[in-house]
């Protein structure tokens, strides 16, 4: 049976020490040649404080923890869980609302308490049999999602494990993604060669001809006969050499048209880590959608997509456009209502996607990217029909930032934020729209004079940082378009 009660401050703290999420790695650094390679710089981009050298004989140690996730500081929430107990500090919510999911997408609990203040304390050890994989805290509307580890502590969403890039001159940068929490003997070979790419001035960004948006002659034709849809369970594709996983909602029968959610990976990520990662896909599976995710093409900083200025030279309107054509080929789907959806990376690709995809995509729900200004600047984003499009931004976001500027995390290929503001604007102006965005309250306001009938919209997350948006919030916003 579940309880709840009241506990000390003391014993929070106590339980904090032993369920922050910690890890390791270990192992050595060598040529192709097998010569051990000293002076490797080692970094992470989604645990930026994290940084180590190689020794002379090659090897390296680095390990951290997640405690900068669950206490920012004293004042902050802090959502802790070890051996099936879920302590919750620094409660102050009219409403809490906690939530158990089980791999595939389903809530195997979900409880809401009210007037909820101080410490609290839950029994979730009787739910180790059913495998819950996420966990969902909601306060007063303010949704967080974590993803439970092997060892039973939480892993913030958009943390996860670290991914590490490995830097020598000399040598092609090498980036590596944790699996496992600790890891040892790992053997990570760097390749002779220059990291230096060329880049022409913003004006002048090649675009190749596939990424121009196509006469609606060759738009997808809605189904009408689901009889010759084959593919009616999840599976894997490979597709231009990369990997694309399609997930259906249970209870799948393929006896009609349903919804396709297209939702990109952020950078140094991957369609296997954001099929468990992403919770606006868990929303559209549970509501009869089907949902894609893809591998991005590789680049300086691992696998990710090209939006103009960064992060690889892949053709990924292309690639989109394919894959896209292949699963419709198969699976029923409404052709009508295609989405783009992505975090990070992913939602500075789904942003792209409105400028050289609006005749696939019905709308899009990015989240923590903005359009790149380079792109916007030379004119070449073009919808090729009012496009409907909601932001989420948070803040404090470190990688993003909200108010815009020039960023150089990724080698060779700088990138400048619109800022979260200047996106909606630019989008507002490429739909048509008229008048001031209106507030619709948790911080999302929305331009709703637009050519159409379409709307553009940003919610903004205050304090947030740089994470995935609500996932009810960018579904519900999505379904509501279809292509005209």
């Amino acid at each position: 049976m579940f309880f709840i009660k009241q506990i000390s401050f003391g014993i929070l703290f106590a339980l904090a020490n032993v369920a922050v999420f910690a890890w390791s790695v270990s192992g050595v650094v060598e040529s192709k040649g097998g010569v051990p390679l000293s002076g490797v710089k080692i970094t992470s981009f989604n645990y930026p404080s994290v940084a180590g050298e190689t020794g002379s004989d090659g090897t390296f140690f680095i390990s951290g923890d997640a405690s900068s996730i669950n206490a920012l500081n004293e004042n902050r929430v802090q959502v802790l869980y070890s051996n099936g107990i879920l302590n919750i500090n620094n409660v102050k919510a009219q409403i809490l609302k906690i939530s158990m999911i089980d791999a595939l997408g389903k809530v195997i609990y979900n409880r809401s308490l009210h007037q909820v203040y101080g410490q609290i304390s839950l029994d979730f050890s009787n739910l180790k049999a059913n495998k819950a994989k996420f966990l969902r805290v909601n306060f007063d509307g303010n949704a967080e999602t974590y993803m439970i580890g092997t060892k039973g502590v939480l892993l913030k969403e958009e943390i996860t494990l670290p991914a590490f890039i490995f830097q020598k001159e000399g040598f092609k940068n090498y980036t590596y993604q944790m699996q496992i929490e600790n890891e040892s003997n790992v053997l990570i070979q760097m390749e002779e060669g220059s990291n230096e790419i060329i880049f022409s001035s913003s004006a002048n960004f090649p675009i190749s001809s596939s990424s121009i948006a196509p006469s609606s002659s060759s738009k997808l034709e809605v189904p009408v006969d689901c009889s010759s849809k084959t593919l009616k369970s999840n599976t894997t594709m490979t597709i231009d050499g990369r990997k694309v996983i399609v997930k259906f909602p249970s209870g799948y029968t393929g006896s009609k048209p349903v919804p396709l959610l297209v939702n990109y990976h952020p950078i140094m990520g991957s369609a296997s880590q954001w099929e468990s990662g992403s919770q606006i896909a868990q929303t559209a599976l549970s509501d009869g959608a089907i949902v894609a995710f893809m591998d991005g093409a590789q680049g300086p900083m691992g696998q990710a997509w090209n939006v103009g200025p960064c992060c690889t030279d892949a053709d990924d309107v292309t690639f989109s456009r394919n894959f896209i054509a292949e699963i419709t080929k198969q699976a029923c789907i409404d052709t009508k209502r295609i989405y783009a959806a992505g975090f990070s990376m992913g939602g500075g690709f789904s942003n792209y996607a409105g400028c050289f995809m609006a005749d696939i995509f019905a709308a899009a729900a990015p989240s923590a990217f903005d359009l790149a200004k380079e792109i916007v600047d030379a004119g070449l984003c073009k919808p090729s029909r009012p496009f409907p499009i909601l932001n989420f931004r948070g803040t404090n976001d470190n990688v993003v930032m909200y108010n815009g500027g020039l960023s150089q995390v990724v080698s060779g290929k700088p990138i400048t934020f619109m800022g979260a503001k200047n996106n909606l604007t630019e989008w507002g102006k490429m739909n048509g729209c008229s008048g001031s965005p209106v507030d619709k309250g948790n911080g999302c306001e929305y331009y709703e004079n637009c050519k159409d009938g379409v709307k553009v919209g940003l919610c903004t997350i205050q304090g947030g940082g740089h994470s995935e948006g609500d996932a009810n919030t960018g579904w519900n916003f999505l379904k509501q378009f279809s292509m005209p």
